[in-house]
């Protein structure tokens, strides 16, 4: 019975995902794919989904509430009454899905290639990893299987087995356990960084637009990597590192000088992840107005002298606003055009982000 129970759920599950993959441009401009990232869980509402389940009783039976009553009779309460509605409801069901399966429905609809990390694998984790058998050991790690297959053995060349009574009775010399060794194994860092333009011209429909980009940007990498490091920078004419929090949620005014969340990112770079050792992706998100031309240029001589040679991928995503010029975008069309671990990408709508993910990571970097 707890076996077919079992393959019901993973029957629905199969569902569910094919529900998720049929609407994924849908689900990712959805607010509430974020309302649980506890336990690296989602909740995701599914409509027109039912669980299995049991029902009892019939629908011959009466009563209003609790209490005597007949189908038909009617229930005092005060207020207005009107006429019942007419429409059918659609009913929505809670799913948790992992990040890991989100990512991964992500990457099969989008086609996304596995990322292929650089660098030589230099920083490597220490792993315990079951590697045979033994005839000592602690009883959590009794292999039953191998103990009866010993049991079984040494009583039917001892002679003491009995086919019409089968009992198996193992004894200490019979007991097998699992043994393990300590095996080092490679393991691929990365490390993200967010920079985002937080001016008076991005606003809160801007400011949730890189949110849902973020997001998505951030499960696909965790994705592909067992180790992830992420770092923010906001900017007006100034830059300071935040944590996510802040990132997502501050609010600030004034003017927008690029570089200087640039220079900032540059020496987080050269003070903490050595290129050789880390797989490196920044990701900058404005509304593409800048401080000046200059600026822009100063801009893309940071990036081409000092960080594109060390990072596997420099994203620069430009959200629509009604404040802002949008020429930064422009500026990295002309400078950098030809440079292959450059990729731009616009959102002006919720319904661009699908395609914004696919532009940033097709090329599997």
């Amino acid at each position: 019975m707890a076996l077919k129970i079992e393959k019901d759920h993973q029957r629905f599950r199969q569902i569910v995902k094919g529900k998720i993959r049929g609407d994924l441009r849908k689900f990712l401009t959805r607010g509430e794919l974020l309302g649980k990232e506890g336990e690296k869980l989602i909740s995701i509402p599914v409509r027109g989904i039912d669980l299995p389940h049991f029902r009892y009783g019939d629908n011959n039976d009466g009563g209003v509430g609790v209490g005597e009553g007949k189908p038909g009779d009617q229930v005092d309460g005060e207020g207005d009454q009107g006429p019942g509605g007419t429409s059918p409801g659609q009913h929505i069901l809670e799913v948790e899905v992992s990040l890991d399966e989100l990512a991964d429905i992500l990457g099969d609809e989008l086609q996304l290639p596995r990322i292929e990390p650089k660098g030589k694998h230099q920083i490597t984790s220490e792993r315990d990893r079951y590697s045979g058998i033994r005839t000592t050991g602690p009883e959590s790690l009794r292999h039953f299987k191998r103990t009866f297959r010993a049991a079984l053995r040494r009583q039917l060349m001892a002679g003491m087995y009995d086919p019409d009574n089968p009992i198996i009775v193992p004894i200490r010399s019979d007991r097998r356990y699992r043994s393990w060794k300590t095996v080092k194994k490679p393991q691929s860092n990365a490390v993200i960084i967010y920079m985002m333009d937080v001016s008076g011209s991005m606003g809160d429909e801007q400011k949730e637009l890189v949110r849902l980009e973020a997001f998505w940007i951030d499960a696909w990498l965790r994705r592909n990597y067992e180790g992830i490091e992420s770092r923010y920078i906001v900017h007006d004419v100034r830059a300071g590192e935040v944590d996510r929090q802040t990132f997502f949620h501050i609010r600030e005014d004034g003017g927008t000088k690029i570089s200087s969340a640039f220079n900032l990112c540059r020496q987080v770079l050269e003070t903490h992840y050595n290129p050789s050792e880390w797989n490196v992706y920044i990701f900058h998100f404005s509304d593409g107005d800048n401080s000046s031309e200059s600026d822009s240029r100063e801009c893309c001589k940071i990036l081409r002298e000092y960080m594109l040679p060390q990072v596997n991928l420099f994203g620069y995503c430009q959200v629509a606003s009604a404040y802002g010029s949008g020429n930064f975008i422009n500026v990295i069309h002309e400078h950098l055009d030809e440079t292959e671990n450059v990729i731009t990408s616009r959102v002006n709508t919720k319904d661009d982000i699908y395609d914004s993910l696919k532009t940033f990571f097709s090329p599997g970097k």
